[in-house]
């Protein structure tokens, strides 16, 4: 056993590199390079790699530490218990999150330091097929059956996301991330990019949370005319913002508030600009009259003053180090709490800052999130490289973050932690037995206290395991409430583009076609909202995507639609 585990000597290492070499010229099979890297440890007895190891064995990974964080994952409390109740050690290689997108695909292409498993990889499905393709990554289908039992009871209990991790040859080339919390229309991700408002202000001025768009922008009116007042009120140095984002960033654009122009489609799918209406046709959100009115409209905002000039070139640092400065009327984000300065008490009394409901424009709609309806999901979290020396005990370590009891850990935050400030303390469930109980922030941000702590990587939380394993956060509970009471019922769009994943040749397609078509539209975004555009404009946006082959691109997600829902 000790030979099968111990890390690989030099020579190994040079006669990896020059096959990994050989495989990265040739660009071989995706089913060839993972079967071909796989065989070996397919061989392997499972009880040899049931953990806690006998002995002592050393994998080497890759991950990303968030800005300003613990930059050595063996540093942090998860990892060293992990250590200890596994006897395995971990030999990490770490980039900085912010620099993740840069350094990554160097990583992958570089057969001398190739790491044995990426731990948070985020690959799309871009990158696994060609990964697999290029034999970089190998199928773990096999591994998972015979290797992976705590996974195996997730697909058991969810056998969608089974079905999910799945390309059309029937491999499984990454393991997911899955956070359940809520479901369908109620599911948490169905709004990333949630408005806020100053309910501090508001009161103090004596006005009502708007809910049509005229009332908003007078809103926005008072909050700039009345500057003077409120930075004397409320202590504020630098100038008033009325509404501040950041223009083309997921939860932080504002595109949610043109949902109620035209069609009352809006535009969901910031990434894909794509929706499925009710008839289940799959249409491009840029091409439609609520897309070019409400442009239209925060452009007139604009031309009032009321947006940040930052917003368009602003980064996250700078989003929010003003905005717990106390200077916004409005902003956009996933929590609030990440932006402003308040506390959890308050947020749940409805103190200080609010979420603001849909507004009517032409009609009043919120179109969910593109795959939300299915929860939290991402197919490549976690990959396996043809670099592994021992796939069965990588695949054996990695099922351990499937644990009911550890994912929760992962993705959040642990308890015991030498510091002040633990995301868990040791409870009990209604039966006696051991429950994570997520302790209270306070005035904490809730991103920050979690980057702090957890390791995210591949997991699994199933909405079956809140009370059970682990209480539903906190800051979560109250966002699902606000979906609930706040913006479920304005969801009258009927579908969702649902999860998939696509064939190689349609994946290629897509990601090339997707290239050109959203640097196109989020640019006319940004500058239109800055400038204002002509009737000229918006017809030569539509000439343009026509160019780049835009009835291609809403033809392959129709017929993945298609076939879903049938």
């Amino acid at each position: 056993m000790s030979n099968l585990f111990n890390h690989f000597k030099k020579g190994a290492t040079v006669a990896l590199t020059l096959t990994m070499s050989a495989v990265l010229l040739a660009g071989c099979s995706g089913s060839g390079g993972g079967a071909a890297a796989g065989g070996k440890g397919l061989e392997v007895d499972p009880a040899e790699v049931a953990l806690p190891l006998k002995e002592t064995a050393t994998i080497n990974g890759l991950t990303s530490y968030p800005v300003g964080t613990e930059s050595n994952p063996n540093n942090r409390t998860i990892f060293k218990r992990l250590e200890e109740e596994t006897n395995v050690h971990v030999e990490w290689r770490t980039i900085q999150s912010d620099q993740w997108g840069d350094k990554i695909s160097l990583e992958m292409a570089n057969a001398k330091t190739l790491p044995e498993f990426v731990f948070s990889a985020g690959f799309n499905d871009t990158d696994l097929l060609k990964y697999a393709k290029q034999g970089v990554i190998i199928n773990l289908e096999e591994y998972i059956d015979k290797y992976m039992p705590n996974l195996q009871k997730v697909f058991e209990q969810a056998p969608e996301y089974r079905t999910m991790c799945t390309d059309a040859d029937g491999h499984i080339w990454a393991l997911p991330w899955i956070e359940q919390l809520g479901y369908e229309k109620t599911a948490i991700q169905t709004i990333d990019n949630m408005p806020f408002i100053n309910k501090a202000w508001l009161d103090f001025l004596g006005l009502e949370i708007p809910t049509n768009v005229d009332d908003f922008e007078k809103v926005l009116l008072a909050f700039r005319d009345n500057a003077a007042d409120l930075k004397k009120e409320f202590n504020i140095e630098g100038e008033i913002i009325p509404m501040s984002f950041i223009i083309n960033d997921g939860g932080q654009d504002p595109m949610v508030l043109i949902n109620g122009f035209g069609e009352g489609i809006g535009d969901p799918d910031k990434g894909r600009h794509i929706a499925v209406t009710d008839d289940k046709k799959v249409i491009c959100t840029a091409t439609t009259e609520g897309f070019k009115k409400g442009l239209a409209w925060l452009h007139k905002l604009n031309e009032e003053g009321l947006i940040d000039p930052d917003a368009f070139t602003q980064e996250w640092s700078q989003y929010v180090a003003k905005g717990k400065s106390g200077r916004y009327g409005v902003c956009f984000s996933w929590d609030v709490a990440n932006i402003v300065q308040i506390s959890m008490d308050d947020l749940i009394a409805g103190k200080g800052w609010v979420p603001l409901p849909m507004l009517t424009a032409d009609t009043r709609n919120l179109t969910p999130q593109n795959g939300s309806f299915t929860s939290g999901f991402d197919r490549g979290r976690c990959v396996v490289t043809a670099a592994a020396q021992n796939p069965a005990l990588i695949c054996s370590w990695l099922d351990k973050m499937y644990d009911p009891f550890q994912s929760p850990q992962n993705n959040w935050g642990t308890y015991g932690e030498d510091d002040d400030f633990d995301i868990f303390e040791l409870s009990t469930n209604a039966n006696g037995e051991k429950m994570l109980k997520h302790t209270w922030l306070g005035d904490a941000s809730p991103v920050e206290v979690r980057e702090a702590e957890s390791v995210n990587g591949p997991l699994a939380i199933l909405d079956s395991y809140y009370d059970v394993y682990v209480t539903c956060p906190d800051d979560a509970q109250y966002r699902l409430d606000w979906i609930k009471d706040i913006y479920t019922p304005d969801m009258n769009s009927k579908y969702v583009v649902p999860n998939v994943f696509m064939t190689t040749d349609d994946t290629k397609t897509i990601s090339n076609l997707q290239a050109d078509i959203t640097k196109r539209i989020n640019n006319a975004k940004a500058d239109w909202i800055m400038n204002g555009f002509t009737d000229a404009d918006w017809d030569q946006l539509q000439k343009d995507l026509q160019d780049y082959k835009l009835n291609d691109y809403l033809a392959i997600y129709q017929h993945y639609v298609d076939e879903y829902y049938k």
